[in-house]
């Protein structure tokens, strides 16, 4: 992977959301609450500063994140350009990940800000804030707000604590830090109902969840070194459940969970024939990164994801086999090393 340019500073995206007024702020199509987080979090600064701020999504709000104040203000796409001085790309590594309509939306706005942390953002924008160790969009948006002086009413507070939370798998994750529970901490001081949060962020999931869980858990496969889980959502049965996007988010961690397994696996087909990957890793030596990139696409080294533009088990066995000839790779250097030892 080539070396990126530089990440703007604070102060230079301080310098645009100070000399304009009109923003519309996105985030990734099949939204997480990182994506969606980050919406409110941001957009509910601006508009407590007096701008004027509109939140798109692709796919709009998922139903599982409409508890959050302030979600009712994320909207699909117009079909018609809109006016605005800036769009803010948030949480989205590649520009395609924004979604055809939304590109529509905004194709006349003339200046574009990027602030996310995958790693593997090309950075697409005029300017770039780009963190790729911090673990979440939302907490880079946190510092951001702080370091300008921005106001942070409850909305942002709130939708700010569930994209970190989320995204840091209830800051259990690796990239958990301590500036990460700093953040919290001054949140609830600020106010937030940590507890009400929390309970409608991870306890309040529909039936048809479970049902899914079910029915992956009967496709589930563990290799037979055991590093590697993997299971299978057919079309068939999200049509026969009536799945929303939203159903499973977050289920590939209960694969990631098994003892022994460093690489979790979640294949889904997709209604127009494409597949959808997401991939998760325990070890930074098995770097699914990498191995989302060969696919097109990207993420952390711990958690990535493509959308490949095939058939489900045509893309099945190339990842499968580009995630296997990895485990090899690793045990070889593992070999090598021990010799040396």
């Amino acid at each position: 992977m080539s070396e990126s340019p530089p990440s703007a500073s604070f102060a230079q995206i301080g310098d645009v959301l100070r000399h304009h007024q009109s923003f519309v702020l996105l985030s990734h199509v099949r939204p997480d609450g990182d994506a969606i987080g980050s919406q409110i979090g941001l957009g509910f600064a601006l508009l407590a500063a007096g701008k004027s701020v509109r939140l798109f999504n692709e796919d709009g709000l998922p139903d599982n994140l409409a508890f959050l104040r302030g979600s009712e203000r994320i909207e699909r796409p117009p079909a018609d350009p809109v006016d605005a001085d800036v769009v803010i790309a948030l949480d989205t590594a590649t520009r395609p990940r924004l979604g055809a309509a939304c590109l529509h939306a905004v194709s006349g706005v003339k200046l574009w800000l990027n602030i996310d942390h995958h790693i593997s953002n090309p950075h697409y924008a005029d300017l770039n804030l780009i963190h790729a160790t911090s673990p979440a969009t939302g907490q880079i948006l946190y510092e951001l707000i702080l370091a300008l002086g921005l106001p942070l009413p409850d909305e942002s507070r709130d939708a700010l604590y569930v994209a970190v939370s989320t995204d840091t798998g209830s800051f259990q994750y690796p990239s958990t830090t301590a500036k990460t529970y700093d953040m919290a901490a001054d949140l609830i001081r600020r106010g937030l109902d940590v507890g009400t949060l929390n309970s409608n962020t991870y306890d309040n999931h529909p039936y048809r969840r479970l049902e899914l869980l079910r029915a992956l858990l009967n496709t589930l496969e563990r290799s037979p070194d055991g590093l590697l889980a993997h299971w299978t959502l057919r079309e068939s049965v999200r049509h026969d459940l009536a799945l929303c996007a939203a159903d499973s988010e977050g289920l590939i961690d209960v694969i990631r969970g098994i003892r022994g397994v460093q690489v979790a696996v979640f294949f889904e087909e997709l209604p127009d024939g494409t597949s959808r990957v997401s991939m998760r890793s325990k070890d930074r030596r098995y770097d699914v990164c990498q191995i989302a990139t060969q696919f097109g696409g990207g993420g952390h080294s711990l958690a990535a994801g493509i959308r490949m533009h095939e058939p489900l088990d045509a893309a099945k066995a190339r990842v499968l086999a580009a995630i296997q000839q990895r485990i090899v790779e690793v045990s070889g250097d593992l070999q090598t090393a021990g010799k040396r030892n």
